[in-house]
C-alpha cells in the first residue's frame, strides 16, 4: 500500500462482530424488563428476610476501606482519595457505597454520575435505577442513558472523553445484554411465600388466634336469608379481630358453636416459611444463621458462618465494585492512580489474615521485601 494510500485510508477500530445484533433499534431507549417498584415494595419494604440481607451486605461491603496507590506506593492525599472519601455534598464516601450496593441487590443495577469541572471529576452521584434507560449504540453496547423524572428525560451520552458520564454496575444476568439480575427476582417465589404466611399469621391472630369454628343448627332448624344476615353481621362486628378475643358468645335458636382445629399437616406452614426465609438468603448469600432463621445447622458455629459470608459475598462484590470504579475514574488523572481493597482490618478476616501471616513469616526462602510484598505491603525501600 502506497503512503498516500495509508495516510488518507481509515483508521481501524476494535469492536465485536456479533455486537451490533443486540440492538435492532439502535438509538432508542431499552426499557428494563422488570419492575424496580415491585421488587421494592415487596421485597425490601415488606419483607424483613430481604431488607436484612441487604442491609447486612451494603453495610458490610461499605464498611471496607479503600486505599490508593500510585507507583506502588499509598496516596492517601490524592484527588481520587478525597473524591472517593466525600463523592457529592450530601454523603460520605460509606454512605454512597451503602446506597450503591443496596441498589445492585434491590434492582440488580447500579448507576453512578460523574459531574465534572475544568476536565477533572469534582463529583459523583448515585442515579435511581428505575429512573435510568439504557440507549443502545449502532454496535449493540451502551452509548447514552436516559434519566426521566416526572416527565422530563436527560439523555446522558457517554461521548468520547476520557471519562464516560455514567458508570453501570450490573450484577450478571444469563439472559439480558444490558441489565442485571436482582436476587430479589431470582428469590420473588420465596418472598411472595413468606409474605403470604406473614400474612396468615395477621389474620390468624386477628382471629382470636384460632381457627375459625362453625354455627350448627341443632333439631333440624333452618335460619332465614334475614336471619343469616343478621347474624353474620353480628359476628363480623363484635366477634372477631384481636380486641374481639376471648369475648362470649351468646347463641339462641337452637345454634350450637362448633370450633375448628389444625390438624399438624395444616400447621406444616410455619416449616414452610422458614425454608422460604432459607431459600431467600441464599439467593442473596447470606448463612441463614447470620439472620436467626431456625432449623439452620450447616455452620458449627457463628463465627464460621461470618467469615463464609465475608469469603463468598462480601470481599468479591468489594474488590468487583473497586475494580470497576478504578477502570472508569483512573483514565481522569495523569499519574494512573489504583484503587485497592484493604481487607486487613475486617475483624470477621482475622483468623485468615494470622494464617497468612504465619505461613509467610516462616518462609524462609523468601526476603524481607518478598514477604512484605506478598502480603500487599510496600518494599522498605
Amino acid at each position: 500500500m502506497s503512503l498516500i494510500a495509508r495516510l488518507f485510508r481509515a483508521p481501524e477500530a476494535k469492536a465485536s462482530r456479533v455486537a451490533s445484533l443486540i440492538a435492532l433499534d439502535p438509538g432508542r431507549p431499552r426499557w428494563s424488563p422488570r419492575d424496580y417498584a415491585a421488587l421494592a415494595r415487596e421485597g425490601y419494604a415488606a419483607n424483613p428476610v430481604v431488607h436484612r440481607c441487604v442491609r447486612l451486605i451494603a453495610e458490610a461491603a461499605a464498611s471496607v476501606t479503600w486505599r490508593i496507590y500510585v507507583d506502588g506506593r499509598e496516596a492517601p492525599d490524592h484527588a481520587l482519595a478525597q473524591l472517593l472519601q466525600r463523592p457529592n455534598p450530601r454523603q460520605s464516601g460509606q454512605g454512597f457505597r451503602e446506597a450503591l450496593h443496596a441498589f445492585q441487590f434491590v434492582a440488580g443495577n447500579a448507576f453512578i454520575e460523574a459531574v465534572a469541572a475544568m476536565s477533572a471529576v469534582r463529583e459523583l452521584h448515585l442515579l435511581r435505577p428505575d429512573r435510568v434507560k439504557v440507549v443502545p449504540g449502532p454496535d449493540g453496547w451502551p452509548q447514552a442513558f436516559d434519566y426521566t423524572v416526572a416527565g422530563t428525560t436527560v439523555r446522558l451520552s457517554q461521548g468520547d472523553g476520557a471519562i464516560p458520564p455514567v458508570l453501570h454496575l450490573a450484577l450478571f444476568h444469563p439472559l439480558d445484554d444490558h441489565y442485571g439480575l436482582s436476587p430479589s427476582e431470582a428469590a420473588a417465589k420465596a418472598i411472595d411465600l413468606h409474605n403470604a404466611a406473614a400474612g396468615w399469621n395477621k389474620a390468624l391472630l386477628d382471629n382470636a388466634a384460632r381457627p375459625s369454628g362453625a354455627l350448627v343448627c341443632s333439631g333440624g332448624a333452618t335460619l332465614s336469608e334475614s336471619q343469616f344476615e343478621r347474624l353474620k353481621v353480628e359476628l363480623e362486628s363484635g366477634f372477631s379481630g384481636a380486641a374481639n378475643a376471648g369475648r362470649p358468645l351468646l347463641l339462641e335458636g337452637g345454634l350450637a358453636w362448633q370450633p375448628l382445629s389444625l390438624s399438624p399437616k395444616d400447621m406444616d406452614f410455619m416449616e414452610a416459611k422458614n425454608a422460604a426465609a432459607r431459600d431467600i438468603a441464599l439467593a442473596f448469600g447470606v448463612p441463614p444463621m447470620l439472620l436467626g432463621i431456625p432449623g439452620d445447622n450447616t455452620y458449627s458455629n457463628f463465627a464460621e458462618a461470618n467469615r463464609a459470608f465475608w469469603r463468598q459475598s462480601v470481599v468479591p462484590l468489594v474488590t468487583r465494585t473497586a475494580d470497576a470504579l478504578a477502570a472508569w475514574l483512573s483514565p481522569g488523572f495523569a499519574d494512573a492512580p489504583r484503587i485497592t481493597v484493604d481487607l486487613d482490618e475486617v475483624p470477621a478476616l482475622a483468623e485468615d489474615r494470622e494464617a497468612l501471616w504465619r505461613r509467610v513469616g516462616t518462609a524462609s526462602f523468601l526476603t524481607d521485601d518478598e514477604k512484605r510484598e506478598a502480603l500487599g505491603w510496600e518494599p522498605r525501600g
